[in-house]
């Protein structure tokens, strides 16, 4: 495992919902003998945060506001396709104890796939092994070639976040002449992607997947859910990734 990468995920956990609500309201609760006032109002505000970002409605807002737009038509002036790792699972028994794809990845390597179809251009699978576990690269391409039926070209294996993504696929990429690529990723982590494969000088269309709906409306968005919960903390990982990657320049 490496323990870098581990450690800042603990303390980014601490600034995503649930726990940073959680952790607003624990504070209230220690403050309650000392400043009832203030221990009450923090209690409030962690409740009411929790609950606000239950809703799907909510959660869906949020994402919004990073979404790109999605791929109008296919571009053919792009030379490759370079799909993003999501994640994996390290321990699938319905798969006799191997790691597979989490359903973020699938996700992306399924548009992907779609995505290789309709251009007929080479793919690139990126992704290493953060938690110590397989890789993911090595993963994507076993069931893009033998699910999905998908040639893929490049694997890059070495990365452990959207950073070293770009910084490690980009020199492979350049070694086969490729200046343009399609960037496959979830519709709201492409505005932290797409410049980090631009800053490596490559030319990039963004191909994005995993929309949330915006544009319609019923009662059940209103009602509090656990996935509302997760697409709330995936939006606040990724503002929080923005931030981080400009501080770090």
């Amino acid at each position: 495992m490496n323990w870098n990468w581990s450690i800042t995920n603990l303390f980014a956990a601490l600034l995503l919902p649930p726990l940073n609500m959680l952790v607003i309201g624990a504070i209230g609760f220690w403050q309650l003998k000392m400043r009832p006032r203030l221990g009450r109002g923090l209690i409030a505000v962690g409740l009411f945060g929790l609950g606000l970002l239950s809703i799907p409605y909510v959660s869906n807002c949020l994402l919004a506001t990073l979404q790109v737009p999605p791929l109008p038509a296919v571009d053919r002036d792009a030379e490759a396709i370079v799909i993003l790792g999501g994640g994996i699972r390290s321990n699938a028994p319905e798969y006799g104890g191997d790691a597979t794809v989490n359903d973020r990845t699938l996700e992306r390597i399924r548009y992907g796939a779609s995505l290789c179809r309709k251009t007929g251009k080479p793919i690139l699978v990126t992704g290493g092994a953060p938690e110590g576990y397989a890789a993911e690269g090595p993963i994507m391409r076993s069931i893009l070639e033998n699910e999905f039926g998908v040639p893929v070209r490049w694997v890059e294996s070495r990365s452990l976040n959207t950073r070293e993504n770009g910084r490690f696929s980009a020199p492979i990429l350049r070694q086969a002449g490729i200046r343009r690529i399609y960037l496959v990723s979830h519709s709201w982590h492409l505005p932290r992607a797409v410049p980090e494969f631009e800053r490596e000088g490559l030319e990039v269309v963004p191909a994005g997947t995993g929309y949330v709906p915006t544009d319609r409306l019923r009662p059940i968005d209103f009602v509090p859910s656990y996935r509302a919960i997760t697409n709330s903390a995936f939006a606040f990982h990724e503002w929080i990734g923005l931030a981080w990657y400009r501080i770090q320049g």
